[in-house]
């Protein structure tokens, strides 16, 4: 019997052992799904409380119940580990590491270089290497693949190698949206046999398989899905910018255009672009399109719109002070939303340390309130604590800033109490009472 068919066999039977490499907002619900369906899944993660905290059926992300971890850890198809050397324990191999950008902008592949050499150094025959993370076209292939040939497995014949980018969208779970479940996933691998392979496996845990000829297609294509959303995102927020000079409302135009049955497709503007994709994906390609010299422009020009918008919060904080006859300096502005995105605890990338920094470095006093944040750290290491909102810490500050738009606030009881609103989300398109206090992004 081939390893092939044997790894087939493996898969379909559910016999197979998966292990995924970081149990992070990607990881953990991957590492859960494929439990769910009969799966024996061994999580691994560098981040020793992670680890701690799956093995004790505690959840660290909102969108899998901690009820959910307990099930399946007491079922024991689910455990997690920082100890690499059980990799060679695994069928299939996830790596779900992040990739960052370095402080020139360029790809910061260590996380990625770190799990290949981790996985090349207990590689065994017959085992099924999958990249999900996100990064440029040709990283599965010049980085993860030398690193697993150099034990002198060959891939497509001895192990096998394949990219599938993840689709996760934070804050959704099956019943409410798309999921691990019922996204479509892409599968790219090195080979026919490698495709086949990855195919098969998602097959199990997914409802709809879109196999690519290579792991560079399958690369691009999560590229493309995010540059899309973000040169998108910068049209509509140029748009929002000129509708302010012009002294209309860029969310009524939003509405109206949005009636139109066919050739539109709405976006919606905000204080900036958060989360570890839109702001961080589009600058994978362009660095990886000047080692073709080419200069992707429109790309990078939606990349600056995008970055200056946390500056015309500012602005806005600004005007609306002026109109109390207030300085920045010296006035208390309050955030609502640390997170970068409704009804999560996700706040990597938010727009709203771009704006804490602008106000604070103007003399602003900064008060932050988020349901789902109880604590956070900026760029720069420091931790804070956010505030519990109540009827007083509206009262008292001289501007509410509305970055993120989570369901739990109430928008009027909001408006009533602030002294000046500056809604970032058109959050406040209900509020009846105390329209005059508000300035819309």
């Amino acid at each position: 019997m081939s390893l092939q068919t044997e790894l087939v066999q493996k898969i379909e039977s559910r016999t197979a052992r998966v292990g995924v490499v970081g149990i992070g907002y990607v990881g953990l619900p991957l590492a859960v799904q494929a439990a769910r369906v009969g799966f024996t899944v061994l999580g691994f993660d560098v981040g020793k409380e992670r680890v701690a905290a799956l093995n004790a059926e505690q959840s660290y992300i909102n969108d899998i119940p901690s009820a959910m971890l307990t099930e399946l850890v007491q079922m024991k198809v689910l455990e997690a580990t920082s100890d690499m050397r059980h990799l060679r324990m695994c069928d299939i191999i996830i790596v779900c590491v992040p990739t960052p950008l370095s402080q020139t902008r360029d790809p910061d592949m260590q996380y990625i270089e770190r799990a290949g050499e981790d996985i090349a150094r207990t590689l065994r025959t017959g085992q099924l290497i999958i990249l999900e993370s996100t990064t440029y076209p040709g990283t599965t292939e010049t980085i993860i693949q030398p690193r697993l040939e150099q034990t002198g497995l060959r891939v497509g014949t001895e192990i096998f190698l394949a990219f599938s980018p993840e689709r996760i969208d934070p804050g959704q779970t099956s019943s409410q949206g798309w999921s691990v479940e019922n996204t479509p996933k892409i599968v790219g691998g090195v080979t026919v046999a490698c495709t086949m392979l990855a195919s098969t496996f998602y097959g199990q845990i997914t409802n709809q398989i879109v196999p690519v000829t290579s792991p560079r297609t399958a690369e691009l294509t999560k590229l493309f899905e995010n540059i899309f959303r973000a040169v998108n995102i910068a049209l509509v927020n140029e748009l929002a910018l000129l509708c302010d000079r012009m002294e209309l409302n860029v969310w009524e135009v939003i509405e109206a255009a949005a009636t139109k049955p066919f050739g539109f497709m709405k976006f919606t503007p905000g204080p900036g672009l958060g989360g570890h994709c839109i702001p961080i994906d589009p600058f994978y390609l362009t660095w990886k399109a000047r080692a073709f010299d080419m200069s992707t422009r429109f790309i990078e020009l939606a990349g600056e719109i995008n970055t200056q918008m946390p500056r015309h919060v500012h602005a806005l904080v600004i005007r609306a002070l002026n109109r109390q006859r207030k300085a920045l300096n010296g006035a208390q502005v309050l955030l609502l939303g640390v997170a970068y995105k409704r009804d999560v605890d996700d706040y990597r990338e938010s727009p709203a340390f771009k704006i804490l920094d602008l106000l604070a470095a103007d003399g602003a006093q900064i008060i932050a309130c988020d349901p789902h944040v109880l604590e956070f750290t900026d760029h720069d290491g420091h931790v804070y604590d956010t505030t519990p909102l109540t009827d007083e810490v509206l009262s008292s500050a001289d501007c509410t800033v509305i970055i993120t738009d989570h369901s739990a606030f109430d928008y009027q009881r909001i408006v009533t109490h602030s002294a000046a609103v500056v809604d970032t989300r058109n959050a406040t398109r209900n509020v009846m009472d105390g329209r005059e206090k508000i300035i819309l992004l």
